[in-house]
């Protein structure tokens, strides 16, 4: 394995060894990041909103939702289409990733909590200010990031890119 791939490789951490990794940056006073997703086919608007989640600390760290966790989230019958290892190595690959934890809860709280990231980011599909933890708009895991004096930040979504709108016409193709 070329020392690029084992770098690549070298990104994608358990959970334990991502809140070891963690508590290292914050004796550095490193600000880390924190945002989730599938990240099933990377398009611009996941480069785009990676780049901008990166650029708001020192270290990004990405949880992805596994296999099974997509399926229990009822995204298509389909999904995902690339499998969770695909998934992670490709985020990995990314320059401004620091870390990939895998999850495979239907939410990231139990990877967050143990991480207490600085700063938890979400699309602008979400509302940073929701705390509702019923509504659609409820950042998960805000309520740990504010304990700790933390800040949950919304990155706008780019117009047109949308994983399901590149399924859709995909198949139009």
């Amino acid at each position: 394995m070329s020392a690029r791939l084992e770098y690549i490789k070298s990104k994608i951490v358990s959970t334990e060894e991502a809140i070891r990794l963690v508590a290292m940056y914050h004796l550095k006073n490193e600000k880390v990041v924190f945002t989730n997703g599938c990240f099933d086919i990377l398009h611009l608007g996941h480069i785009t909103y990676l780049a901008e989640a990166a650029s708001l600390g020192n270290r990004l760290i990405v949880g992805i939702n596994s296999d099974r966790s997509v399926k229990a989230l009822n995204k298509a019958p389909n999904r995902p289409i690339n499998n969770e290892l695909a998934r992670m190595n490709v985020i990995a690959s990314l320059g401004f990733v620091d870390l990939v934890v895998i999850f495979n809860e239907e939410t990231p709280f139990e990877l967050i909590r143990p991480l207490e990231p600085d700063v938890l980011v979400k699309g602008g599909d979400y509302d940073a200010n929701e705390l509702d933890s019923s509504s659609k708009k409820y950042i998960v895991g805000s309520d740990i990031v504010r304990k700790k004096g933390g800040s949950v930040v919304t990155i706008n979504l780019v117009e047109g890119y949308s994983t399901t709108a590149l399924i859709e016409k995909s198949k139009s193709l």
